[in-house]
């Protein structure tokens, strides 16, 4: 048995708990990407982002709506776009790692779960669409039974 399989629930407890403080604990990046989506997906950032184009817009005309006006936005609105891609990418990691990990606690902890379940987001494609046939197959077995039941 492994250690995490030895380990109480308490100790598990506290090993979250003080995960929660260390976050991305020598992880620069993650603690930036948390930080940053935190912030960026604030009323103040989208406030933000209404006035920086409603100024841009509002000296269009001192520019004579020039190449170099209309650049500015562009270059700016894609490079913002090009890193928000990454800090994004890492908050949904984190955030599904933490999701697959509250759902195989959950399939360990009732007795009838399948435990064969967990993990299974490590699946190929083809693996997992004979799962959901099987699944679907089961939904079906049940809407059948529940048909014959009200009849």
């Amino acid at each position: 048995m492994s250690k995490i399989e030895n380990a109480s629930r308490l100790e598990v407890a506290k090993v979250v708990a003080d995960s929660g403080r260390k976050q991305t604990q020598g992880d620069a990046f993650g603690k930036f990407a948390a930080a940053a989506s935190g912030w960026l997906g604030s009323k103040w950032a989208f406030v933000g982002a209404i006035v920086i184009i409603a100024v841009w817009a509002i000296t269009g005309p001192l520019f004579n709506y020039s190449d170099t006006w209309q650049l500015v936005i562009n270059t700016g609105t894609t490079i913002i776009t090009f890193l928000m891609v990454f800090i994004i990418q890492n908050t949904q990691n984190r955030d599904a790692r933490a999701i697959n990990l509250k759902l195989d606690e959950l399939i360990h902890a009732i007795d009838t779960a399948k435990n064969q379940m967990m993990d299974i987001e490590k699946l190929s494609d083809e693996e997992l669409d004979v799962i959901h046939e099987k699944y679907t197959q089961m939904r079906a077995d049940c809407a059948d039974d529940e048909g014959a039941a009200k009849a």
